[in-house]
């Protein structure tokens, strides 16, 4: 129970590899705030595992979120850890990409971790322990054609990660992206049912291109995922800062 007495905080904790973090972290003994918008989900996922506690909120919202991740502190203690998750993924040429597009990528997937962290630290004393992660991804470290806008905001991510590493450089609370490949998770599935639709080919053949994106030509597993998010929260990794963790089944860059 390496996390007992712990608060840890995961934005789009509901699904996919966010379920998977906090779930993992709950295993371990924190007490985890699980975010999302979809109330239902989220409830079902603390019903399945004890230790998570469900608020439904927009990352998008600044202000609903500010208030729901300080009433979280308030009620299970400093936000030790946590993880900025919370993201989208849209696919598109570049110039079919509208202003509208732009902004609903950047205010989920950027500015969504920028209040997190914010907010998060602000807990936080200046001696106290504390592990921030933000699930960036392999678009975080280069570009994926068809997908601008989220590249972007992926790359946005590690930029935010790496200068609160050295704004932020000998506390005890370290800074770390998590960069997965494709991961068999529901955003996979809907932008292989996109793809498909789009070129005129089945859904298999869709996902099977995008497992070839991984260098291992096979698509990760959410545990992958968790399993490094918790060694960046492990002691061992006390002096991992500011750093790209890829998970990609190879190189990448």
């Amino acid at each position: 129970m390496e996390h007992s007495g712990r608060h840890a905080l995961v934005t789009g904790g509901g699904t996919g590899i966010g379920l998977a973090i906090a779930t993992a972290l709950a295993n371990a003994g924190a007490e985890v705030t699980i975010t999302g918008r979809r109330a239902d989900v989220l409830k079902a996922a603390a019903a399945a595992t004890p230790r998570l506690h469900p608020v439904a909120v927009d990352v998008t919202d600044e202000t609903a979120l500010r208030d729901a991740i300080a009433r979280a502190a308030e009620e299970r203690g400093p936000v030790a850890i946590c993880v900025a998750n919370a993201g989208i993924a849209e696919g598109g040429r570049f110039r079919d990409v509208t202003m509208t597009d732009w902004r609903r990528t950047m205010s989920t997937n950027l500015d969504g971790a920028f209040v997190t962290f914010q907010v998060a630290l602000a807990t936080l004393g200046k001696a106290d322990w504390g592990r921030m992660i933000a699930v960036s991804s392999i678009a975080g470290v280069r570009g994926l054609a068809g997908a601008v806008p989220y590249t972007a905001s992926k790359h946005g991510l590690i930029g935010l990660i790496r200068a609160l590493s050295e704004e932020h450089m000998g506390r005890a609370v370290t800074f770390n992206a998590l960069c997965p490949g494709y991961v068999d998770t529901d955003i996979v599935t809907r932008n292989a049912a996109a793809i498909a639709a789009r070129r005129g080919i089945p859904e298999a053949a869709a996902a099977a291109d995008m497992a070839r994106g991984n260098r291992h030509r096979t698509l990760l597993q959410v545990d992958e995922v968790a399993g490094a998010a918790m060694w960046l929260c492990s002691d061992a990794a006390r002096s991992v800062n500011g750093q790209t963790i890829q998970v990609a089944g190879g190189q990448v860059a």
